[in-house]
C-alpha cells in the first residue's frame, strides 16, 4: 500500500516535469532544445543591429504618400471660387500603389492612383481635367517631379466617377538606403500673381 502511494506521487511528479518541460521547449521558438540556446538568424541580427541586408535592399519598393491637403481638387465656375453653388466639380484621390523592378543599375518604379470625380451644382456630363502631380525625393533632393494631366470622362453627373490614372515608366538610380518617398497629389501650379494697375 506504501509502495503503491509512493510510485504513484512519484509517477504524478515525472508526468509534472515532462509536462513543464515540453511547455518550456514549445515556448522557447527555435529547434533546439530548451538547454541550449537557438542560433539567431542572420537576418534577425542585422535588424537588430540597425543594418539593412543586401537582400532587403533588392527587395525596396519606396512608399506612396499623399501631400496634406492634395487629396482633393475642387473646380468652380468663372469667379465663383469656394462658392458651393458654383462648383464645378470635387475629385478625390482615394488610393495609390506602386511596383518596382530594377536593371542596369537603375530603379523603374510605376505609379497607379485611383479616384473618384462628384459633380457640383455648377456641372455636368463631360470631359474633366486634372492636376496631377507625382515626384519622387531622397531627402531635400527631388530625383523626378511631373505635373500629369489626368482626364476623366463623366457621362452620368448623379453618381461618382470612378478614375484611374497610372505612371509607368519613373527611372532613378538604385537606391542605396531606405530613404526615397514618392509623392503624388493634385497641383493645381503656382498661385497666379495679382493683375497690376
Amino acid at each position: 500500500m506504501v509502495f503503491r502511494l509512493i510510485d504513484g506521487r512519484f509517477l504524478t511528479a515525472l508526468a509534472t516535469a515532462g509536462f513543464m518541460l515540453a511547455v518550456t521547449g514549445c515556448q522557447s521558438g527555435g529547434s533546439g532544445s530548451f538547454l541550449s540556446p537557438t542560433p539567431k538568424d542572420p537576418k534577425q541580427v542585422a535588424a537588430d543591429e540597425g543594418k539593412i541586408l543586401a537582400s532587403e535592399l533588392l527587395a525596396y519598393c519606396p512608399n506612396v504618400t499623399l501631400r496634406d491637403g492634395t487629396a482633393f481638387f475642387n473646380s468652380y465656375a468663372k469667379g465663383g471660387q469656394d462658392d458651393p453653388a458654383k462648383l464645378v466639380h470635387q475629385s478625390a484621390i482615394t488610393d495609390v500603389t506602386r511596383s518596382c523592378t530594377r536593371a542596369d543599375g537603375t530603379m523603374t518604379i510605376k505609379v497607379g492612383v485611383a479616384g473618384k470625380v462628384v459633380v457640383g451644382p455648377a456641372g455636368g456630363a463631360g470631359a474633366i481635367t486634372m492636376p496631377i502631380r507625382v515626384a519622387v525625393t531622397r531627402g531635400e533632393e527631388v530625383l523626378y517631379s511631373e505635373l500629369h494631366k489626368n482626364a476623366v470622362q463623366v457621362t452620368d453627373p448623379a453618381t461618382a466617377t470612378q478614375w484611374v490614372f497610372t505612371v509607368p515608366n519613373i527611372t532613378i538610380p538604385n537606391p542605396t538606403a531606405r530613404d526615397i518617398v514618392i509623392y503624388v497629389g493634385y497641383d493645381e501650379g503656382p498661385a497666379k500673381k495679382p493683375a497690376k494697375n
